[in-house]
């Protein structure tokens, strides 16, 4: 069985320091649940992480 290429990663926000759960290939802009700033700019592959990454989670 092969595994994903893909993961989950929990991600700190710099503003707020609110902690998010994300995926590494978001393709659409996420933005924090507390104070609304981009946590993830979609690329068309692994998108751009504005926040800090905590933990990858299998």
């Amino acid at each position: 069985m092969q595994k994903p290429k893909s993961k989950f990663i929990k991600v700190r926000c710099n503003d707020c320091e609110n902690e998010q759960a994300l995926f590494e290939k978001a393709s659409t802009t996420v933005h924090c649940h507390i104070c609304g700033s981009k946590l993830a700019i979609p690329r068309g592959g692994k998108a751009k992480i504005k926040g800090k990454i905590l933990e990858i989670i299998e």
